[in-house]
């Protein structure tokens, strides 16, 4: 599925970004970087097939619209979480309903956007460790969603179909829960993972 695909980490360069893209080159994918002080966003977005979003909620904006004009026909994958300081253990989600939604709404409808990676703790991901944390994967196309979830599996992680972008308002805002846990129960990078037996709806 993501086999002779070229994909784009923008902001490549912060901790998210960087973690994953390592991941995924370590698992033979061809990564190409966009970062503030390398490859413009825009250029990185458009030489890739599919364009993973790794930039801070105050920064989503801007970037969506530099990569806007080269997005049409290509799946983006928004991990944006809207943290807003210094009430980052309260969520708080755009007026949009969700970052994804807002994402989906700035990029227009010629990309097809979906969500991923809100609790997964990005220090874990930088090291080789096995991250015993769960991805769930929103978007409204199955299709799409079957892609974020190569992306979690060729991270070593495991990737869940979470439903319509809509449900990634849950993910997001239990970003903010997970935060709280980790302040209060003192725990380095707590993460969500899904208990019973799971049928793979792609099987």
């Amino acid at each position: 599925m993501l086999e002779g695909k070229t994909i784009a980490v923008i902001g490549g360069g912060g901790k998210l970004g960087g973690a994953l893209a390592g991941r995924w080159i370590k698992a033979g994918l061809n990564i190409i970087i966009g970062s503030r002080s390398g490859m413009p966003y825009a250029a990185a977005a458009a030489a890739a097939d599919i364009i993973v979003v790794t930039v801070p909620y105050a920064a989503q904006a801007d970037t969506l619209a530099q990569i806007a004009p080269h997005v049409r026909g290509k799946i983006v994958v928004d991990t944006t979480v809207p943290l807003v300081p210094p009430k980052v253990m309260r969520a708080q989600l755009p007026p949009e309903g969700s970052a994804a939604v807002r994402a989906q709404t700035l990029l227009g409808e010629g990309a097809t956007t979906i969500s991923a990676f809100h609790s997964v703790a990005a220090d874990k991901l930088a090291t080789d460790d096995e991250v015993d944390c769960d991805v769930l994967v929103f978007g409204d196309d199955k299709a799409a969603r079957s892609v974020g979830v190569a992306l979690a599996e060729a991270a070593s992680l495991r990737g869940l179909h979470g439903g319509v972008l809509a449900n990634s308002a849950a993910a997001e805002a239990m970003t903010s829960v997970l935060i709280f846990m980790n302040r209060t129960y003192r725990v380095d990078g707590a993460g969500l993972r899904v208990t019973g037996t799971l049928v793979d709806p792609d099987a």
